[in-house]
């Protein structure tokens, strides 16, 4: 009987879970990654290595094989070596959120970058937000006033709209997200800045927000120089923010600067844990990425507060084929292109209307509205087809009423278009503008 029982009490033993194991040895440096063996945490935990000489390096757990973690820790790793001890300090990623953080500049963290005491944040949230049941979803169905003419006239977007600006460097997508910034009519405004120059966000907050605009936002900051895993971290906490006060029913608006930098992080992750490098470099991760970032936008539960996502796209090279233009073209619900050619012409802002859309703006619009946009986008095109054979005289009066109509107004198109990136435009003397040029 005894022996029964103890070969029960052996197989019961063998069935047990182990205990988690939140130590281990850090074993190898390879590239951006730590490998370390002897601890079990699952993906995304925050761990801390502790050096010899005191040195402590946070980082996170981004990949495992067998029984080895790969981790990317949050700032250089100089000062630690092999048989550094590596232990677990939380199993998941968690971001305290609250109103406090409006009006403060914050990290991928939320540590303060303003030089302001932590602010007080009574609620914690997941940093990968929780997903909404397209279901319960509102319906994108009332305007959105940005200030912008162009925009406003002839690309309508709705509360709840995810909209492109894809330009190359250079074309003036920081000036019109600028513009974006302080005109458009919303609640809070949650800037997420990664992967650009430290100087620019400094700039970003003095010229483009100002005290006043920047009392209703919150600005989640990562410039190029800190580790990829952080500027992944920013770019999720700036969704969780947007995400928290949509929940408390306010509008808002969030933009992210760029969608690019955010996939070139996720692109230097993956290449370091070994994924194998598709399209312009860019592993599998990465198109699996940004899909689930811009879905987190969007109108809330029945009609219950919206997010207004505008992120910057860079086409590399002026290349509107690039892999993350492509994808970006096909998950938002509309582009606004800028062109180069315009912006060297002082034209600014440098919004082409060739390949510019809103898919949402034919429900938001009555006919009418919608017929004027669509003719003046009609004669903006005919022109710019036909531009040189106008600009050398081949072209004959009389041949294209169409044609004729476009050259009769286009001084007057280009000054419709032209705004001067200190001043504002009303949605409704927009539309009325837009219909006495038209008339």
């Amino acid at each position: 009987m005894m022996d029964f029982a103890q070969e029960v009490h052996d197989s019961l033993a063998k069935l047990r879970v182990p205990e988690p194991r939140i130590s281990g040895t850090l074993v190898r440096l390879v590239g951006l990654t730590l490998e370390t063996r002897g601890i079990m945490a699952p993906l995304g935990a925050c761990c801390e290595v502790l050096g010899k000489g005191g040195h402590r390096v946070e980082a996170e757990v981004v990949g495992f094989n067998d029984k080895t973690l790969y981790l990317m820790p949050f700032t250089d790793p100089v000062g630690v070596g092999p048989g550094d001890r590596v232990r677990v300090i939380s199993n998941s990623a968690q971001v305290r959120l609250g109103n406090g953080l409006l009006g403060r500049v914050v990290d991928g963290r939320g540590q303060p970058l303003d030089g302001l005491p932590m602010p007080e944040l009574p609620d914690q949230l997941s940093l990968l937000g929780r997903p909404l049941n397209p279901m319960e979803r509102g319906p994108i169905d009332s305007i959105l006033d940005v200030g912008v003419k162009a925009i406003n006239s002839v690309l309508t977007i709705g509360r709840g709209q995810r909209i492109g600006l894809v330009a190359g460097s250079g074309v003036g997508k920081s000036v019109l997200l600028g513009m974006l910034t302080r005109f458009t009519k919303a609640d809070v405004v949650v800037i997420g800045l990664i992967g650009e120059r430290g100087r620019e966000v400094q700039a970003f907050i003095a010229e483009s927000l100002g005290p006043e605009g920047l009392a209703k936002s919150v600005v989640i900051a990562a410039p190029a120089n800190v580790s990829p895993v952080l500027r992944l971290k920013a770019t999720h906490m700036t969704h969780v923010v947007a995400e928290y006060f949509r929940d408390q029913g306010k509008n808002v608006l969030m933009l992210c600067d760029s969608l690019t930098r955010v996939a070139h992080a996720q692109r230097e992750i993956g290449l370091a844990i070994g994924e194998p490098p598709t399209a312009k470099g860019y592993p599998p991760s990465v198109f699996a990425l940004l899909p689930n970032l811009i879905e987190r936008g969007g109108v809330g539960r029945h009609g219950h507060g919206s997010i207004t996502s505008i992120y910057t796209v860079l086409a590399e090279g002026d290349d509107a084929s690039d892999p993350i233009v492509d994808i970006a073209r096909a998950s938002l619900d509309g582009q606004v292109m800028l062109s180069r050619r315009l912006a060297d012409q002082a034209h600014y802002p440098a919004i082409d209307l060739n390949g510019s859309i809103s898919r949402v703006m034919q429900i938001l619009v009555n006919p009418d509205d919608m017929r004027q946009a669509n003719k003046f986008r009609r004669l903006w095109s005919v022109y710019q087809q036909n531009a040189d054979l106008v600009q050398v005289g081949a072209y004959e009066a009389g041949t294209n009423s169409e044609l004729d109509e476009a050259i009769r107004l286009r001084d007057s198109m280009v000054t419709f278009l032209r705004q001067d990136m200190h001043v504002g435009e009303d949605y409704e003397v927009t539309r009325e503008q837009l219909r006495q040029l038209l008339s």
